[in-house]
């Protein structure tokens, strides 16, 4: 009754951004952790639409409760850019780490079988060097494992700098579609379809940068997974294959590229499309004189 108690007198924000963070893991991770693990999805575009399906999903949801943010990158955008209260800041971002991390567990339960039978026909030994190659159902590496060691991949297919560029550009045009599609000055605007055009935009965005650096652009959905797996057997690995990659390319660069998205919104389109709504009106307004 207690624990009831405390749900009840949950803020609905933290609701909202806790249930669809732990949503969007779910489905995107649990695509990872089912193409890497049994092959079930073919191709990256298999993974990317489960991907964007689950952030439709997830936002359909729970949008009414706390706006569904859902990833830091978005919430400190709207923060600087959007107006939203800078007193929430750490406390969403705080709820959406801890919904990813709980959700990695989940998927853990799920799959922790397929990916031992994984690990076994692959000779990866978990923890130790090369156990990326299995860690990747979880934390995001550069390059795309494929499920592989780094070793084996070539790292002049994506070194640091390449991979912190994609982060930073596949953020902005994120970050650029949800600024946009919620203007209620542009007349054009999806509306009921908004979580469906920010879905597809992922699902586009991983299909061409997911083989590259795994496409993150959300700097929770990629650490508390990443958090998780250290504690489930992978140790340092998900901290240390990349250096500091894993800090640099899925936390900051998001971010540089939330704030760059934003920016490129409130110069080029926010007074455009308040421009052209006062235009339209003006004229309907003198047609009917």
């Amino acid at each position: 009754m207690l624990l009831m108690g405390a749900i009840r007198g949950l803020p609905a924000w933290v609701v909202g951004e806790f249930i669809g963070t732990f949503i969007l893991v779910f489905f995107g991770c649990g695509s990872v952790c089912a193409a890497v693990t049994t092959g079930a999805e073919v191709g990256v575009f298999q993974v990317a639409i489960v991907w964007g399906l689950g952030i439709a999903t997830a936002i359909y949801l729970t949008a009414a409760l706390s706006g569904a943010h859902l990833n830091p990158a978005v919430t400190i955008s709207l923060a600087v850019w959007g107006g939203f209260p800078k007193s929430r800041v750490l406390g969403y971002i705080a709820t959406q780490m801890a919904a990813a991390f709980v959700s990695a567990a989940l998927l853990y339960v799920i799959f922790g079988g397929a990916i031992a039978e994984f690990e076994a026909k692959n000779s990866i030994v978990r923890g130790q060097a090369g156990s990326e190659a299995s860690a990747m159902v979880f934390g995001e590496y550069y390059p795309n494992p494929l499920g592989k060691p780094l070793a084996v991949a070539d790292p002049d297919r994506m070194p640091w700098w390449r991979a912190f560029v994609a982060e930073v550009v596949g953020t902005a045009l994120l970050l650029l579609v949800i600024f946009c599609t919620t203007d209620a000055n542009n007349k054009d605007r999806p509306q009921i379809l908004t979580a469906a055009t920010i879905g597809l935009t992922i699902t586009m965005l991983i299909s061409l940068l997911g083989p590259l650096t795994m496409a993150c652009f959300n700097p929770a959905r990629d650490f508390g997974p990443r958090l998780f797996s250290c504690l489930a057997g992978w140790n340092s690995v998900p901290f240390a294959a990349n250096g500091t990659g894993w800090l640099t390319v899925y936390i900051i660069a998001p971010i540089i590229g939330g704030l760059l998205g934003g920016l490129i919104y409130r110069i080029l389109f926010q007074r455009n499309y308040k421009a052209y709504k006062h235009a339209i009106v003006s004229e309907d307004a003198a047609a009917k004189q």
